[in-house]
């Protein structure tokens, strides 16, 4: 398949189950009919889920937190799904 832009070469990647043609030339991502839809469901969701419960404290005498205070650095909610689906 051509790229309608610039006649480059398209791939066609799936990520959870929506198909996406991305140029290798101009690097242009061209959704099929409904993929869109599909993908501003799945972001509307993404954004929509509840926090994760916290995980119970830790034993009585256990060591607590680790020498990072217990903070998950990288974890970034405010990141956009579609984005992800773009990150490997």
């Amino acid at each position: 398949m051509q790229c309608p832009k610039c006649r480059g070469n398209m791939r066609t990647y799936e990520r959870n189950g929506v198909h996406i043609e991305q140029c290798d030339n101009c690097r242009g991502i061209f959704l099929d009919y409904g993929e869109l839809e599909t993908l501003t469901r799945m972001e509307t969701q993404y954004h929509a889920a509840p926090p994760p419960a916290p995980a119970p404290g830790p034993a009585w005498g256990a060591q607590h937190g680790g020498h990072h205070g217990g903070h998950h650095y990288g974890h970034n909610r405010q990141r956009s799904w579609v984005g992800m689906l773009f990150s490997t």
